[in-house]
C-alpha cells in the first residue's frame, strides 16, 4: 500500500499516525473479570482487552525495516522517513495473583534476592535499570510492580524494541503473556524513536534527523490521573483514526495512542503546521509526560536527555 501525506496536516501528524500501534482486542465478562480480581473500566459489563504478545507483534516490522512516515520537506518533493522504535522506559503493575503465577513459572526454586540478582546480572546490559520490586506506592492503588526497566545506554549500542522485549521476556515471562486486564492503570512505557534513512534521499535535510519519546498506557483501565493526559490522547486519537480510516483498517482492535511525548532536533518549522494545534499539543504531551513521571517518582534518562538538549 502506498503511503501519502496529507498536506492539510503537518509532519508532526504524519509521524504520530504512522508510529501508533493497534492491536486486536478481546472481551471479557463482567464477572469473569471480577473473580479474577482483573483491573476494567467502571460502569461497563464487559471489559475489552489486548494482550502483550499482540502488542509486540505490531512493532515486529518496526523493530526490523523501520517504520515509515510520509514527510513533506519544505524544498523538497515527499519523502519517507524511517524511524525504529527502542524500549527506552516500561514498568509493569500487575495484581498479586498474577505476579505470583508468573513468578513460579520462571522461578520457582528461586528466593526473591536470587531473582532481582538472576534478572538484573545475567540477562540485561549494564546500560539498563531493571528490577523487580514492591511499589513505594499504595499496592492497593498501583498494584505491585512486576517489572521496572529503564534504557541508558546510547542509541548506537541500543537494540529495537522486540529484540530487547525478547531478552526481558527470558526473566520476566509477563512480558509475552500478560493482558491489559491484568495490568493496573500506572501500567506504561516510553518508545524512543530514532531516524535512520528516508526515500528519496535529500541533501540538507537535517531537520530529517528529529527524535521522539512516546508514551503509551499498557492498561485496558487506564484513568485519567494526571493532568491534560485525556486531551493529549484525544489528540493523538483523532489523528490515528484519520489514518485508520485511510488505511482500511478493521473495526476488531484498540489503538495505543500516545499520551505523552518529548522531541529530540525538532527544529524550525519542517514538523509543524502553524494552520493546526500542533505548538499547543506538543507543550500538552509533553507536560503529560513529565507529569506521569513525577507521579510514579521515575526518573527515565531519555526524557532528561531530551529535555536539557532540546533547543
Amino acid at each position: 500500500m502506498e503511503i501519502t501525506a496529507r498536506k492539510h496536516s503537518s509532519n508532526l501528524q504524519s509521524f504520530l499516525a504512522h508510529t501508533t500501534p493497534s492491536v486486536p482486542v478481546y472481551s471479557l465478562s463482567k464477572t469473569y473479570t471480577r473473580d479474577n480480581n482483573f483491573w476494567q473500566p467502571t460502569g461497563k459489563d464487559r471489559s475489552e482487552y489486548f494482550t502483550l504478545g499482540d502488542l509486540w507483534d505490531q512493532y515486529s516490522e518496526w523493530s526490523a525495516y523501520g517504520a515509515g512516515v510520509p514527510i513533506i520537506p519544505d524544498n523538497y518533493e515527499n519523502v519517507v522517513q524511517y524511524y525504529v522504535p527502542y524500549l527506552s522506559a516500561i514498568q509493569i503493575y500487575t495484581n498479586k495473583i498474577s505476579l505470583e503465577e508468573s513468578e513460579s513459572e520462571s522461578f520457582s526454586d528461586d528466593s526473591e534476592s536470587e531473582k532481582m540478582s538472576k534478572s538484573s546480572s545475567d540477562a540485561l546490559s549494564e546500560d539498563s535499570d531493571v528490577s523487580q520490586e514492591s511499589s513505594l506506592h499504595s499496592k492497593e492503588t498501583l498494584g505491585q510492580l512486576y517489572l521496572h526497566y529503564i534504557e541508558y545506554g546510547s542509541p548506537y549500542r541500543r537494540i529495537p524494541l522486540v529484540d530487547k522485549v525478547n531478552e526481558l521476556a527470558e526473566h520476566f515471562p509477563g512480558l509475552m503473556s500478560f493482558k491489559s486486564v491484568e495490568m493496573s492503570p500506572a501500567s506504561w512505557m516510553s518508545v524512543a524513536w530514532y531516524p535512520i534513512y528516508h526515500i528519496p534521499t535529500c541533501r540538507n535535510a537535517k531537520d530529517l534527523s528529529a527524535c521522539f519519546l512516546t508514551y503509551h498506557t499498557i492498561s485496558a483501565s487506564f484513568q485519567d490521573t494526571v493532568g491534560h493526559v485525556e486531551s493529549a490522547k484525544d489528540f493523538c486519537s483523532t489523528i490515528w483514526r484519520t489514518n485508520r480510516r485511510e488505511q482500511k483498517i478493521g473495526n476488531n482492535s484498540i489503538t495505543l495512542s500516545p499520551f505523552g511525548l518529548s522531541t529530540y532536533k525538532m527544529q524550525g518549522s519542517l514538523w509543524r503546521n502553524s494552520g493546526t494545534s500542533d505548538n499547543e499539543m506538543i507543550g500538552t504531551l509533553y507536560n503529560a509526560a513529565q507529569s506521569w513521571l513525577n507521579q510514579l517518582r521515575v526518573k527515565h534518562h531519555d526524557f532528561d536527555f531530551f529535555a536539557t538538549h532540546s533547543m
